[in-house]
């Protein structure tokens, strides 16, 4: 039997989120979203287009896959973008799926990359918000990252880098799925629900992982396994184990 790495679990159900036709951009560390999008335009939605933030490369071919969007062998792809026109980009709404992570997680969907404490007294301080402020205008929004415990997925974030569901009104659909090591979650009534976990992990655990109150229905299922032909498609694009590293 073929192992499934958490890595590939996570790709795939990003993948099936993307449809044919959409234009999906992300950011600088997205390892897992390029292999996503790249997966979706090799297997049900072809003509899927989606932007490496970083490089500004537009459907690069990803063989290998690196671990940033700011990777020079990204520079092989239909077409590159100066990175004001990434940023111009983003702020329009032509963009259909914008993949978003952060250093918190809040339960509305807010992520924040700006750093963690209270403003003049950061502990911590991130890459920054970038394009993360755009989330509201894109048709709507993955929220990914590569850990879950109670320092990531806390009840408010210090700082509002990518707005989740907030008191105004967004221009997008928002935040639609929430993808971690431990499970795949969604949003009912703008509170972030459990929709699946991955196999080993329990509800239990999640709810434990996670600094907030989250939505638990009583048919909590696991998380799909990619299809023959989706593993080896991953295989072959990350042979390095780019994606499988960047799980903490």
């Amino acid at each position: 039997m073929v192992e499934i790495t958490v890595a590939e679990r996570m790709v795939a159900a990003m993948s099936h989120h993307l449809k044919d036709g959409e234009v999906v951009i992300m950011g600088a560390f997205s390892a897992l979203p390029m292999l996503a999008s790249r997966l979706a335009q090799l297997t049900h939605a072809p003509n899927v287009s989606f932007i490496c933030g970083g490089s500004g490369a537009v459907n690069p071919t990803l063989e290998p896959l690196p671990e940033s969007s700011c990777d020079d062998r990204l520079l092989r792809a239909e077409c590159i973008y100066a990175l004001p026109d990434v940023i111009d980009l983003e702020a329009r709404p032509e963009i259909d799926v914008f993949f978003a992570g952060g250093l918190q997680i809040d339960a509305k969907g807010n992520c924040n990359l700006v750093g963690i404490g209270k403003p003049g007294e950061i502990k911590f301080r991130g890459p920054g918000s970038v394009g993360l402020p755009f989330l509201s205008r894109a048709g709507r929004y993955i929220i990914y990252t590569m850990a879950h415990n109670v320092r990531n997925f806390v009840p408010e974030v210090d700082f509002i880098s990518g707005p989740g569901f907030v008191d105004n009104e967004l221009l997008s659909d928002g935040p639609s799925l929430v993808i971690t090591p431990l499970c795949v979650m969604d949003f009912e009534d703008k509170k972030m629900r459990l929709k699946s976990t991955h196999p080993g992990v329990t509800v239990e655990m999640v709810k434990e992982n996670t600094g907030f109150e989250i939505i638990v229905p009583e048919d909590v299922g696991e998380t799909p396994a990619p299809t023959d032909e989706e593993l080896e498609i991953m295989k072959r694009l990350d042979p390095s184990g780019a994606a499988r590293d960047s799980i903490r």
